[in-house]
């Protein structure tokens, strides 16, 4: 049998083992320092802390620093000084970027009838966002969250504005405190999903390999979704350009899951168990409302009303079941595409 995944990979065993321990206390701001040594640089091996991270999570007050790192704002080679530096360079761009669209602004909006749209679409999707925690304390500023939004379409034409943009920017200025942290870490958070969750050809690639996913792993689901269901898996694209964040109770269990699957998302971002674990996730989902759909014979358009009924979620059983659907893969002979995707 042709196995899935290479000896050096997360393999199916550690993944099946976290799944049955208990899971230890996430990652704290003590541990984590312990990771460096007195100048800051790493002190541990990048795999060993990406499989803690995917295994246990993050302590809220280790999150920010931990996903410099996980995105790229950081290299993980860096030491503490040259991580200062760093900073200090990405506040004097993004302060340089907000300039220059302060000056082109009145250009772009007489000019380009693309970039009037984009303005009115954000406009408009900042307006409908909730921004108010249970007990009405504000929670961001909308202004902030629109010129970020702007200035990042601005500045990547080809990653076009899409709706959940402003709620993704909006869980990363809950996250840190100034602007300029915002506005790159979205940078380089879309960066590292291009071809796996956000962008338009990652989106459709993710919905193709589902469906293999499905056809190898549970033949009798997939020949309902093939006729009766048919259509139900690609409309599922929400899932992937909002990396799931509509489907969990919380800010932090969206936080988690997003810092637990491809080189990249911390889940999405540790590359760990293996690439594009946001199929897995995906396929696990949909596991959910599997003896519902059959059961009642649905058509494609009641498997996705089901779907989009898949709320309040908690990220660490969705993550354990996805190690589960990644371990009973990797027992599979699959395709060549589905084997490489994965690798």
């Amino acid at each position: 049998m042709t196995t899935l995944f290479p000896e050096n990979s997360l393999s199916a065993r550690q993944s099946a083992s976290f799944i049955l321990a208990k899971r230890k206390p996430p990652i704290d701001k003590t541990e984590w320092n312990s990771f460096f040594d007195e100048n800051g640089y790493l002190a541990k091996s990048r795999d060993f802390i990406c499989v803690n991270i995917l295994e246990r999570g993050l302590h809220p007050g280790v999150r920010t620093e931990a996903w410099k790192f996980l995105t790229g704002y950081y290299s993980w080679q860096s030491s503490q000084d040259e991580r200062l530096t760093v900073d200090s360079t990405r506040r004097k761009n993004y302060e340089a970027l907000c300039q220059m669209y302060e000056k082109i602004q009145p250009l772009l909006e007489n000019l380009h009838q693309n970039f009037t749209k984009t303005q009115n679409n954000i406009a408009c999707d900042i307006q409908k966002l909730y921004d108010k925690d249970p007990l009405g304390n504000i929670l961001v500023d909308k202004k902030r969250l629109e010129k970020i939004l702007l200035l990042s379409y601005v500045c990547n034409p080809q990653a076009e504005y899409q709706q959940g943009f402003h709620e993704m920017v909006m869980l990363f200025q809950l996250m840190v405190e100034h602007d300029h942290e915002t506005f790159w870490l979205f940078q380089f958070f879309l960066q590292k999903t291009e071809n796996s969750c956000v962008i338009t050809i990652g989106v459709g690639k993710n919905l193709d390999m589902l469906s293999r996913l499905i056809a190898i792993l549970d033949p009798t689901f997939a020949e309902h979704l093939k006729g009766k269901g048919a259509g139900a898996v690609q409309a599922l694209f929400p899932w992937f350009c909002l990396c799931f964040q509509h489907a969990f109770k919380s800010f932090d269990d969206v936080w988690r899951l997003w810092e637990a699957p491809t080189p990249p998302p911390q889940v999405l971002l540790t590359g760990k168990p293996c690439r594009n674990l946001q199929v897995l996730v995906a396929y696990s989902m949909l596991q959910m409302v599997r003896e519902q759909v059959l059961l009642e014979g649905m058509s494609g358009d009641a498997i996705l009303l089901a779907c989009n009924n898949l709320i309040d979620l908690d990220a660490d059983e969705l993550i354990s079941a996805a190690c589960m659907v990644y371990a009973e893969l990797f027992q599979k002979d699959v395709p060549q595409p589905l084997k490489e995707f994965f690798l």
